[in-house]
């Protein structure tokens, strides 16, 4: 078992990963939650049938009440008519204030969850278990939790931090390859921007069980890394902004695309390769770096360039939350290992942005 400790004051928990901890979680839950006598499962179609089960017989276990609320899975679900039936059926479940809700599965369902446990009956406490690489990672750290508008990705939200994240890395043994690889563009994010030491050992992985093996030490180090930016910046008015990089981009190529083509994942990756060779243009960026980001996406089966014209990524970024009046903040490299935060005028933004319709996808 690796313990990463986020220190928030009372808002401090702990990230627990390991193998084996899926089926006792519910005892841990009722520990670290003794009041609530209900705890509300949120799950999606594809994780519920796998793990629901085991989560909630946990639960019962330990003397707690454990309905399970399921929603069908993909990012399609994640907006505001899927978040209104979340809450009928925390309602409907007799869920209190003194209750919680626990998310079981990846990033849409961490936000899901996430947004309506900060907003049901004015806020309750709430739980994170990943079955994801990418919500391990990311998504269920930090407390960031929202939901998508047609015109824009993660335009509605809040920031509640959860009471505890429980990763059973056994439980990614049963993600689809490209799921898995998906992941891991949210991996080689942390190694550009903090940790050139980590960039350099994820291409020493030959084969996706060599990553699977090395899961505990590679979600424990992107952990850290996100937890220290968490502490200093927890509500992302400067440093924890570099968390994004990729992120300004990518979340054009998935509206774009209507959330259908490329995942999340993906999109992100492409989103960094795509403004990394812009920078080295503009001189910001040591050469080659834009290549040597696209070669470690290659070796997970990412892809890392799209045909979409300037536009395109133009009226979805005038929607970013980083953009403050006529300016927008990007994260930029310097060198992998080493980013900064750079911000831009919205009229030279262009510049930024690769030209038009240049790039297939690969």
């Amino acid at each position: 078992m690796r313990t990463v400790h986020v220190a928030l004051g009372n808002r401090s928990y702990e990230i627990e990963i390991g193998q084996g901890l899926l089926p006792h979680v519910g005892a841990k839950i009722h520990a670290l939650l003794p009041r609530a006598a209900t705890v509300a499962v949120v799950t999606d179609s594809h994780v519920g049938p796998l793990y629901a089960d085991t989560l909630c017989r946990g639960l019962e276990a330990a003397g707690v009440r454990a309905p399970l609320l399921t929603f069908a899975a993909g990012e399609e679900s994640k907006n505001l008519t899927t978040l209104g039936r979340l809450y009928e059926g925390l309602a409907a479940a007799g869920v209190t204030r003194s209750d919680a809700v626990v998310a079981l599965g990846g990033g849409v369902t961490g936000d899901m969850a996430g947004l309506a446990a900060a907003t049901f009956l004015r806020g309750i406490d709430f739980v994170q278990v990943p079955t994801s690489l990418l919500a391990a990672v990311d998504s269920s750290v930090g407390g960031k939790v929202a939901v998508d508008l047609p015109c824009g990705k993660n335009l509605v939200g809040a920031f509640l931090q959860p009471k505890a994240v429980y990763m059973d890395t056994d439980l990614l043994r049963t993600l689809p390859a490209r799921f898995l690889h998906d992941g891991m563009a949210e991996v080689i994010k942390y190694g550009c921007i903090f940790d050139a030491d980590l960039f350099a050992d994820l291409g020493r992985l030959s084969s996706d069980g060599e990553l699977l093996a090395a899961a505990e030490d590679i979600i424990e180090r992107c952990c850290a890394h996100k937890a220290r930016v968490v502490e200093e910046d927890e509500r992302e008015t400067g440093r924890r902004m570099l968390l994004n990089f990729g992120h300004t981009l990518g979340h054009a190529v998935e509206k774009a695309f209507h959330y259908e083509t490329y995942s999340h994942g993906e999109a992100v990756g492409i989103g960094m390769v795509l403004l990394t060779r812009r920078t080295e243009a503009l001189g910001l960026t040591e050469p080659g770096t834009a290549d040597r980001i696209a070669a470690l996406l290659h070796q997970y089966s990412l892809p890392t360039e799209v045909r979409l014209a300037q536009d395109d990524f133009l009226r979805t970024i005038a929607l970013d939350k980083k953009k403050r009046g006529d300016a927008l903040t990007l994260v930029v490299l310097r060198a992998i290992g080493d980013s900064f935060l750079h911000r831009v005028a919205f009229r030279e933004l262009p510049a930024y942005l690769p030209e038009e319709e240049r790039h297939d996808p690969v």
